[in-house]
């Protein structure tokens, strides 16, 4: 059965949510989501959000976020990111974020790789799982908002490079249109490309696959970023992250004869590569990480969540070190946008890790995914309204089309993931 809404949404992740809350209460909104709404990497983000500190702070910010991403990020978007900040985080605490706070009551700061001060908020280290559930209690009050659940976009509608809703799945295998006047795609990254990645393996990289289709423009698609430090497992499937801000704290890497061999604060990719190197001198398939000098306390009261990880896997961070390697965590690249998240299509905008929108460059620094996620969700879903309504008055869609779903969405994602390796 076809649906009309105002706007529809492709995830619901906290861009996708965070862009929902920003529209009106009599803004008609769709969301779908390919599982369950808690099943997005939104939900997995341990380390926390960047917030610029004050105005002396500015310049250190920009630097170190250009210095992490090689100074190819675009500055104008950087700057959109870090003046943002503020009021983004703001609006998170007003919808109930409980970010740590010191015996003051003051916020609280962590400090994470490639950062030159302690400017990251955070809770516990499910900093991702505290901003994203709160967005979806306050979503799940608005009546105006639907959530399909189990629901996989699998087109976009469009007619001269102008887009009209989508073409979507259930878990019934029943293909229907949600016609909107406008669409946020807010539907991830590529890590379920990857055999070793933290994301979850439904995250495959459909807004580039769709937009490739249709050929709206994709940007830095080889620009994939290497977490350095992921729980070593042989079993197959989703890597356990182990936050950055675990070495931000004071945890060291060490070889397998128990000596440290790099500076763990420097940007993911050179740790990463730092890692790799000690690997293939040691002929190892991992490293070792030794949260040990954190102390019990800091251990348990900022990472308890790692902690009862690592102990279901036999390891007690409080007094050994756990094996860690590099696995896929995050992708640059991806739809490009302009500053107010539209693509190349008109009424198409693309949020989240699925845009490339410039600010991390070639390499994103830590914790700048949330934040950079929230804010230009936001602009997107106020340049909706500032534009007013676009959409179409005719479309034709070919369910023959799609009749043999899974073969063409391969079709899409293998054009995708071709870019991507080349």
């Amino acid at each position: 059965m076809n649906q009309k809404c105002d706007v529809v949404i492709v995830g619901t992740g906290a861009a996708g949510l965070y862009s929902a809350l920003t529209f009106p209460e009599d803004t008609n909104i769709h969301m779908v989501t390919k599982r369950k709404v808690d099943e997005s990497d939104s939900y997995l983000a341990q380390g926390g959000i960047s917030v610029l500190l004050d105005e002396e702070d500015y310049d250190d910010y920009f630097e170190d976020t250009m210095r992490a991403g090689h100074f190819e990020n675009k500055k104008d978007a950087v700057d959109v990111m870090i003046r943002s900040s503020n009021d983004v985080i703001d609006e998170l605490i007003e919808y109930g974020v409980d970010f740590e706070k010191d015996a003051e009551g003051n916020l609280s700061f962590t400090k994470e790789g490639a950062h030159s001060t302690a400017r990251i908020l955070f809770h516990e280290d499910e900093t991702g799982r505290e901003i994203t559930s709160t967005l979806y209690k306050r979503v799940a009050e608005r009546k105006n908002i639907t959530i399909h659940e189990y629901t996989t976009m699998i087109d976009v509608i469009s007619e001269n490079n102008v887009c009209g809703g989508i073409v979507v799945i259930n878990d019934r295998r029943e293909i229907s249109v949600i016609e909107a006047n406008d669409v946020i795609l807010a539907c991830g990254g590529i890590g379920g490309l990857y055999k070793n990645s933290t994301n979850f393996p439904h995250i495959t990289g459909d807004a580039i696959a769709i937009a490739i289709k249709h050929g709206v423009e994709v940007e830095n698609l080889d620009y994939v970023q290497i977490h350095p430090t992921t729980l070593y497992s042989k079993n197959p499937g989703r890597r356990f992250l182990i936050s950055e801000s675990v070495r931000g704290e004071g945890a060291v890497l060490l070889d397998k004869y128990g000596n440290r061999f790099t500076d763990e604060l420097q940007p993911r990719d050179v740790v990463t590569k730092a890692i790799r190197e000690q690997m293939k001198k040691d002929n190892t398939e991992y490293v070792l990480e030794d949260m040990r000098p954190l102390g019990k306390q800091t251990i348990l009261h900022h990472f308890p969540n790692i902690y009862e990880r690592c102990k279901q896997e036999g390891y007690d961070v409080i007094n050994e070190p756990i094996p860690v390697v590099p696995a896929q965590h995050y992708h640059m690249g991806g739809v490009k946008v302009d500053l107010n998240s539209e693509s190349t299509m008109s009424g198409l905008y693309v949020v989240g890790e699925a845009a490339c929108n410039g600010v991390h460059g070639k390499n994103r620094l830590a914790s700048n995914s949330l934040l950079e996620a929230l804010v230009f969700a936001k602009r997107a879903a106020e340049d909706i309204m500032a534009s007013g309504d676009t959409g179409l008055d005719n479309y034709y869609i070919d369910y023959e089309e799609y009749k043999d779903l899974d073969d063409l969405f391969d079709e899409y994602r293998t054009s995708a993931l071709k870019q991507i390796v080349e």
